[in-house]
């Protein structure tokens, strides 16, 4: 894992980039996500509009060992907040969205790989909306889809949409959250105990597509849950931890960058094995 180009991406990132307030940012930033996902082979561009509103997602597809096998589905979104830099939401899941690349350029995964860098997620996840139902329109099979979102921060205090969840959980903000449909649910327990080698784990199966819990459907992964498919998002809590969320403080310096680390190394065992 080369950390040194994961503060240098973090960096890159960290800018305000909103399609409304910080369009010439958002310009510079796809720039940057394009030339970096392109560094690990062809890129696609899927430009969409939703309403009155468009944008371009970027597809780095990997073939796989197996191309007949269903596809892996990561994204994270490289849209910012309104006039914040968004180091954590979400120039964390994109940095470590380039270091999968990396570590698929040169070690295949049995199955087809496709990693999504998503436009427009603050804006009303357009991106995702727009990409899961054209797979779903074109009958595409998807083995899961993963969508990486604030990987970076900690805290001694967490918080919970639940109260009832902290007994489950702890009150301290030292874990990465694995947030999925019941339909995942068999894959859950593999993919914690191996990101748990790394950095606490939990998980939290959500049923009826995180309809009775809105703040589980805050990221990309919920449009594909609409869709049908089975999708689940990793996360270290947003908000319920992280004070800087969505304000001009959400800094590279606010990041606990050890963690962030540990994070993506277990991130890169972890999907290597779905």
């Amino acid at each position: 894992m080369n950390t040194k180009q994961l503060l240098e991406d973090l960096t890159q990132l960290a800018v305000p980039r909103h399609s409304k307030w910080d369009p010439l940012g958002l310009m510079s930033v796809r720039i940057y996500v394009k030339d970096r996902l392109s560094s690990y082979g062809d890129v696609v561009e899927h430009k969409f509009r939703e309403g009155s509103e468009e944008g371009v997602n970027y597809i780095l597809k990997f073939h796989g060992q197996n191309p007949k096998l269903d596809p892996l589905i990561i994204g994270a979104h490289y849209d910012g907040p309104i006039k914040s830099p968004g180091a954590d939401d979400n120039a964390s899941g994109l940095a470590a969205l380039f270091s999968l690349a990396e570590h698929w350029t040169v070690n295949s995964h049995v199955r087809p790989i496709w990693l999504v860098a998503f436009d427009q997620e603050e804006w009303g996840l357009l991106g995702s909306k727009a990409l899961s139902r054209e797979l779903k329109e074109a009958g595409q099979k998807l083995k899961l889809m993963i969508s990486l979102e604030m990987l970076a921060f900690t805290s001694e205090k967490q918080d919970y949409p639940l109260a009832a969840m902290k007994k489950l959980f702890g009150d301290k903000g030292d874990f990465i959250a694995l947030v999925a449909n019941t339909g995942c649910a068999l894959m859950l327990p593999k993919l914690s105990s191996s990101m748990g080698r790394y950095v606490p784990t939990k998980v939290l199966p959500v049923p009826l597509k995180g309809d009775v819990l809105a703040d589980v459907r805050l990221s990309d992964h919920s449009p594909f849950w609409d869709q049908g498919y089975n999708a689940m998002m990793i996360t270290d809590t947003s908000f319920l931890r992280n004070p800087h969320y969505h304000e001009p403080t959400d800094t590279v310096e606010t990041l606990d960058l050890a963690f962030f680390y540990k994070v993506v190394e277990g991130l890169v065992e972890s999907l290597s094995r779905i």
